[in-house]
C-alpha cells in the first residue's frame, strides 16, 4: 500500500488544500499537517510554499508529485490484483457521483448491483461533479458519475446516458400554463440556481451561449447546493428553476410542480470517470458495465413515456 504520508501528500498536491485534502482522506486537518511535515522531514526539503493564504508545490513538490502519481496508482492497482486472485468478490468499491445522480438514478442500481454481487461493499460519496472528478483523480474514489463531461487529462470520461433539463416552477406561477418555453423569455422571471461548479449549472450556462445569451441573463435571486432544496424554494413560488426531468418525477405527480420543456430542448449526457490506468480491477469494469447498461435503459424508458 502507499504510504500514508505520499497518500497525504498526493491529495493536498491537488487540491492545493489542507482541508480539502483531510476531507476527500477522512482525516483531520492537523492530521493531514504532520503527514506532510514528516514526509518534509524525511526528504529534508519543503514540498510546499504557503504565502498569503495560498498554497503552491516548491520544484521539489513538483518532482514528488510525479512519482507519488505512479505509486498511488500502482498501489491501487496491488490492492485490486491480491484481492481477484483471491477468487471472491470482496471489499469495498469507493463511488463518487454529483448529488442528481446519486439521489435520483443511483439508488437503486446500487440495490440491484448489491444482491448481485453480496461480497462487494460499495460506498456511495456525493459531491458536486466538480469535486466527484477531483476525488477520482486523486484515486480516493474508484470512480465517479458526473454530469458532462471531464476536462482533467488523467481520467477516462464514458457516456452512459442523456438526459433532459427542464423548467421546474410552482403551479401558481405564470409559466405554469406553458407547454414550452424559450430561455430568452425566462429572463423576464425570478431565477433559483444551483451553486458554481455544479454540472447542472456548467451545462445550463453553456446553453445559454449556445442561444446567444450571456451565462448571467437569468435573474438569479437565490442559489442551492442540492436539487431537493432547490424543489423546496421553487415551490414557495420564489422563482423557477432548471433541473433534471428526473428530478422533480415525483412532486409533479403529485401537483405540486410543474414541468416546461424549453425550446429548444436542452439535453445534456451523464458520464462516469475513472483513471487513466494500466489495469482495473474486475469490480471496478463490472460495476461499470452494470451501471451504464441501467441508466441507459433507465433514461430511454423516461423518454419513452415522457413523449407518449
Amino acid at each position: 500500500m502507499a504510504d500514508r504520508r505520499l497518500q497525504a501528500f498526493h491529495a493536498v498536491a491537488k487540491h492545493l488544500s489542507f482541508t480539502k485534502a483531510a476531507d476527500a482522506l477522512c482525516m483531520t486537518q492537523p492530521a493531514v499537517t504532520f503527514q506532510i511535515r514528516q514526509l518534509e522531514e524525511q526528504f529534508n526539503t519543503r514540498l510546499f510554499d504557503r504565502t498569503n493564504g495560498r498554497i503552491t508545490l516548491t520544484p521539489a513538490g513538483v518532482i514528488a508529485l510525479d512519482y507519488a502519481e505512479r505509486v498511488v496508482a500502482l498501489s491501487a492497482e496491488l490492492n485490486a490484483r491480491m484481492r481477484e486472485m483471491s477468487g471472491q468478490e470482496v471489499g469495498p468499491l469507493l463511488i463518487g457521483a454529483s448529488t442528481t445522480i446519486a439521489e435520483f438514478m443511483l439508488p437503486k442500481i446500487l440495490a440491484e448491483y448489491k444482491a448481485l454481487h453480496p461480497g462487494i461493499v460499495p460506498r456511495l460519496s456525493v459531491a458536486n461533479s466538480e469535486a466527484v472528478q477531483a476525488r477520482v483523480a486523486e484515486r480516493s474514489l474508484d470512480l465517479g458519475f458526473i454530469e458532462g463531461d471531464s476536462h482533467l487529462p488523467t481520467l477516462v470520461t464514458d457516456v452512459c446516458c442523456e438526459d433532459e433539463l427542464q423548467v421546474v416552477c410552482a403551479p401558481s406561477h405564470p409559466l405554469a400554463r406553458l407547454q414550452a418555453v424559450t430561455v430568452a423569455s425566462l429572463t423576464e422571471h425570478a431565477y433559483i440556481s444551483r451553486e458554481a461548479g455544479s454540472g447542472t449549472r456548467e451545462v445550463i450556462d453553456h446553453y445559454l451561449e449556445k442561444c446567444g445569451l450571456p451565462i448571467d441573463s437569468l435573474r438569479a435571486v437565490m442559489e442551492a447546493s442540492s436539487p431537493e432544496a432547490l424543489k423546496g424554494m421553487v415551490a414557495t413560488g420564489l422563482g423557477f428553476a432548471i433541473m433534471s426531468r428526473a428530478t422533480a418525477e415525483k412532486e409533479v405527480r403529485l401537483g405540486e410542480l410543474v414541468q416546461i420543456r424549453l425550446a429548444p430542448p436542452l439535453i445534456r449526457h451523464l458520464s462516469v470517470v475513472y483513471p487513466k490506468e494500466r489495469f482495473h480491477s474486475k469490480v471496478v469494469n463490472g460495476f461499470v458495465c452494470f451501471a451504464k447498461e441501467r441508466l441507459a435503459a433507465a433514461r430511454s424508458s423516461e423518454t419513452r413515456l415522457g413523449t407518449g
